[in-house]
């Protein structure tokens, strides 16, 4: 077991932050979904969920949702498909953590957003199969948790 940790993840700017004070969190993920290359403008998001018991956020956000109401349904999958609200500033538009509609007692955070060279590694890599084939190949790296085409959740089976 880990011991507790305060980590602080904020945008570019500063004005929206969030600290986490708890052990190393149970689920860092490296996602390839379409819809997580849109949001990060990557074709890669490394991201963690992290109990929202053990966060406290400081700043004003702007949320967007996911899937829009509204609107014609994604054709994809995606690891937001049952529903997410992102939290991003409204000053210099990064986004820094998100509401989980299916695991609302976690917050997904961008762990980039917390410029921590100590921060644990990924433990499972999901939706590989919209990775850019000329990408870095995430399906090579080691995963304690695994490698799976679609989410690494009941919804998505692991690679073959």
């Amino acid at each position: 077991m880990t011991t507790a940790t305060t980590r602080k993840s904020s945008c570019n700017c500063g004005k929206l932050s969030l600290t986490y004070d708890g052990r190393d969190p149970e689920r860092i993920s490296v996602c390839q979904c379409y819809e997580c290359q849109r949001r990060t403008g990557s074709v890669y998001s490394v991201q963690a969920r992290l109990p929202i018991e053990h966060v406290t956020i400081e700043g004003e956000s702007k949320t967007w949702a996911f899937p829009v109401e509204g609107a014609k349904p994604a054709e994809f999958r995606s690891c937001d498909s049952g529903g997410a609200t992102y939290h991003f500033c409204p000053e210099c538009g990064s986004t820094v953590y998100w509401d989980i509609s299916v695991a609302p007692d976690v917050l997904g955070v961008a762990v980039g957003g917390f410029t921590d060279a100590t921060f644990p590694p990924p433990m499972i890599s999901g939706f590989e199969a919209y990775g850019a084939k000329w990408a870095m190949n995430v399906s090579e790296l080691p995963m304690p948790g695994g490698h799976y085409e679609y989410d690494g959740t009941s919804h998505g089976g692991a690679r073959a």
